[in-house]
């Protein structure tokens, strides 16, 4: 049997720190839950979980975003928004025009089609994410969410610090 990093951690725990077994820890449930929705999207949809996360943002601003907009909300590269949005251009489910203050600029946004599918699949994956989190208690999820966001906080101040 192959184990993930987490469990070899939790095995030789005088090897690893608590804070790298916590990072150890947050990544496989990241890992697992992501992978979970890659699959029932792929399989129910026949959809990536990037193109879901494409559609999402632009669900969110119904007269469209630039793809630079788009970009830095997934923080992703232009280049990769690019190749997603042709593709769901040529499938229509997203339309492309050319902005009106910069003619360099495209600004994209769903269709009528694009955000009826997105909203169906959408309505799907919070199902999902409640079944994942299932086990958990009302009281559980504010914790957790005290937590993480005490967390990101923490990653945040540190990151800040770093870059002087």
């Amino acid at each position: 049997m192959i184990l993930d990093s987490e469990t070899k951690a939790v095995e030789l725990p005088e090897h690893h720190g608590d804070e790298l077994r916590l990072w150890l820890r947050l990544l496989t449930c990241t890992t697992l839950i992501e992978g979970e929705v890659r699959s029932r999207l792929r399989e129910r949809f026949d959809v990536t979980l990037p193109r879901f996360d494409l559609m999402a943002q632009l669900d969110k601003v119904p007269e469209g975003m630039t793809l630079s907009d788009v970009s830095k909300r997934m923080m992703v590269s232009n280049g990769n928004v690019t190749g997603l949005v042709e593709r769901l251009v040529e499938s229509g489910h997203l339309d492309r025009r050319t902005s009106d203050a910069d003619r360099r600029v495209q600004v994209i946004r769903l269709t009528k089609a694009g955000r009826a599918e997105f909203r169906k699949m959408a309505a799907e994956h919070e199902l999902w994410i409640a079944d994942v989190f299932g086990d958990l208690t009302p009281k559980d999820v504010r914790e957790l969410m005290r937590l993480l966001a005490k967390t990101k906080a923490s990653a945040q101040k540190s990151a800040k610090a770093r870059a002087g």
